[in-house]
């Protein structure tokens, strides 16, 4: 699907139309952008702007020459954005391509940040003159939601802090350690993707075919994106410290089950070895002959695990 987006009048006005591209000034075009468009739609982009519309292979490469670069004619971007889904997020790679001022933007799935950024243009036309001012409004918008993904994880590792340090030793179970590991790499994926939209921002920052304007806005959104790489960092060291209460918690619950058979051995070990003298059957041995010889050899059992109890008292090991 390709959808159009030109000047008209005092308004920014977007068609889904490939045919508009003919029907109007080139100068009032701003931006075109094409949604999990058919061969045939690239190819109509491709021959009216005189570019090469990157693939999704191109999009996903992770050199830096391959996220941000200016040609004679043309600055390239490439950069993922991340779409939440059930307990993660997963990542969708974009492609943005700048000609004289107008935006062609390439992706396969509806992101929300496009359609965010879409609503402003209807809203506050008069602040998107050119396609670089549309480019720097869609990380804009992308930045905050990073943002807010973020302060999501916050919250669930705020939560997990709280239920572990009110949960006993034996609550705790494997469920735990997950969640924590599911929390690591979703935070994870959210810093490697801010880390992408810094790089791209650097490389703006450097160009000299941005508009004076935008570099105030760009500058802000460097400083975002740091302070985001920072709460992230720090996110990192919670898990780790909600990981290691976790794994002191399940050892200190180990720890007293080895203790309880332990102790339980010990005080057992006294009677079988007096039973296991007994069962040798020897015949000098006297007490073979003895009538009370049964009671007496159960009593000195009784006896001697109750010696060991009394000893395990003493010294607190109970």
């Amino acid at each position: 699907m390709i959808t159009i987006f030109y000047k008209s009048h005092d308004s920014i006005v977007s068609e889904v139309d490939e045919e508009i591209l003919k029907q109007i000034d080139y100068e009032d075009l701003l931006w075109v952008d094409l949604m999990d468009a058919t061969e045939h739609e690239n190819g109509r982009v491709e021959e009216f702007f005189g570019v090469n519309i990157q693939t999704r292979q191109q999009a996903e490469e992770i050199e830096s020459s391959s996220r941000y670069s200016e040609t004679d004619a043309l600055i390239i971007a490439n950069s993922s954005f991340l779409i939440p889904s059930t307990e993660t997020y997963f990542s969708e790679p974009t492609s943005f391509q700048l000609k004289d001022g107008i935006l062609i933007s390439t992706r396969n799935r509806e992101l929300r940040s496009f359609g965010d950024t879409q609503r402003k243009l209807s809203h506050n036309p008069k602040a998107y003159p050119t396609g670089y001012h549309i480019f720097v409004a869609l990380f804009e918008t992308r930045i905050d939601m990073d943002a807010d993904m973020l302060e999501n994880i916050a919250r669930g590792i705020t939560q997990l802090s709280k239920r572990i340090n009110l949960a006993k030793p034996e609550d705790i179970d494997q469920k735990v350690i997950l969640e924590i590991n599911t929390l690591q790499e979703n935070t994870m994926l959210i810093r490697e993707n801010i880390i992408d939209k810094q790089r791209i921002l650097s490389g703006v920052l450097k160009s000299e075919r941005f508009p004076r304007d935008v570099f105030p806005k760009l500058q802000v959104m460097i400083k975002d994106t740091n302070s985001l790489i920072n709460h992230a960092d720090f996110s990192f060291d919670r898990l780790d410290y909600l990981q290691d209460t976790f794994l002191g918690l399940a050892n200190i619950h180990l720890n007293k089950i080895t203790k309880t058979f332990t102790v339980a051995s010990v005080i057992f070990m006294p009677p079988t070895l007096i039973a296991s003298i007994y069962g040798m059957n020897f015949a000098a041995m006297p007490e073979l002959q003895w009538k009370i010889g049964y009671p007496f050899a159960i009593v000195v059992m009784i006896l001697s695990s109750l010696t060991t109890i009394i000893i395990f008292k003493l010294k607190k090991l109970l």
